[in-house]
């Protein structure tokens, strides 16, 4: 008997674990068919009113449509992303905090020497959005009409001509970086706390030149306040299609631009994260969201996770060179 009632208490209490372990992979899978069930955070690593807010908000407002949830962005701006980027990190990874990185996530795994998260490993790509890139601009008062006259220029005075940029480590910061390193020749960096007091002094003439985001520099350029030399991605903008890259200019091979994406924390279920994909590549082939991007200077990077990780791996190996190079470092 004792031994009757010793196996009917076994299998009861086997039989209570698989209805357990069942119902949690029945709720699993529910959680996760029904996604999204409450409002989705997108989170941007930058003040309201830039470039990467615009976006970010345009696309938190078409994803809310096509999910049927809302989407609100949140703004955590500082440390070029870093605060933003390390929220997100530590979030729950089911799908209801995402993150709108830049080239930032890529750059500060080497500019910074104590970095709380990892760039690659923290997170889960979900899919790039866009890029863009940033123009190489003179005051309209400059002596330098052409690349290579600037060029020409910096070669007979090293050391004398000065750049802006919105700070160290921006994306304003390395195509000065990598343009110096492509030409081999010597400038002097001024680094301002911000893209406003930059261009008030390029366009004043106090810096011989900048970098800016097309964005920022494209309504000066039109306005005759700024002359723009070059373009700094591989391919020439639609938003500028008169204005030929640095490498067309006279220095071959150079490229760079800035881009975003959007990534939520390591251990995103899959169901989840190509939900996310499938959803952003209808937005970014729908004429409407396409046109806005390319209006701003922008180009749409449709693509898979898998294609965005190896992407943003690469863009780290890259600037990691540069910036060990140049002796790039913020503590």
């Amino acid at each position: 008997m004792r031994q009757e009632y010793r196996f009917i208490s076994l299998f009861t209490s086997g039989l209570a674990t698989l209805l357990v372990l069942c119902g949690t992979a029945v709720f699993a899978a529910t959680d996760n068919s029904t996604y999204p069930s409450k409002t989705i955070r997108l989170i941007v690593g930058f003040s309201p009113g830039g470039a990467a807010d615009t976006v970010g908000r345009s696309l938190a407002e078409n994803l809310s449509l096509r999910l049927g949830q809302s989407v609100i962005v949140e703004n955590r701006a500082g440390a070029n992303g870093n605060i933003a980027a390390e929220l997100v990190a530590r979030s729950a990874p089911d799908g209801y905090v995402l993150y709108f990185p830049s080239i930032g996530q890529a750059v500060n795994a080497s500019l910074y020497k104590n970095l709380n998260y990892d760039p690659i490993k923290d997170f889960t790509a979900i899919g790039s959005v866009f890029s863009a890139p940033n123009m190489f601009v003179v005051p309209m008062s400059s002596p330098y009409k052409t690349v290579g006259e600037l060029i020409t220029a910096a070669k007979a005075s090293p050391g004398k001509l000065t750049f802006a940029s919105s700070g160290n480590g921006t994306s304003v910061h390395l195509s000065a970086e990598l343009f110096m390193k492509m030409a081999n020749i010597d400038l002097v960096h001024i680094p301002y706390k911000g893209t406003g007091s930059a261009m008030a002094d390029i366009i004043s003439g106090q810096v011989d030149m900048a970098f800016p985001n097309l964005p920022s520099a494209l309504p000066q350029v039109k306005a005759g306040n700024l002359r723009a030399l070059g373009v700094t991605t591989a391919k020439r903008s639609p938003a500028a299609p008169n204005v030929p890259t640095i490498a067309e200019a006279g220095v071959p091979g150079y490229d760079m631009g800035t881009w975003y994406g959007l990534v939520g924390p390591a251990g995103l279920p899959v169901e989840i994260r190509n939900r996310l994909n499938k959803e952003l590549q209808l937005i970014l082939a729908d004429p409407k969201f396409k046109d806005k991007l390319i209006a701003q200077g922008a180009d749409p990077m449709p693509g898979t996770p898998e294609q965005f990780t190896r992407f943003i791996s690469s863009e780290v190996e890259r600037w990691r060179k540069l910036i060990v190079q140049s002796k790039i470092t913020i503590e």
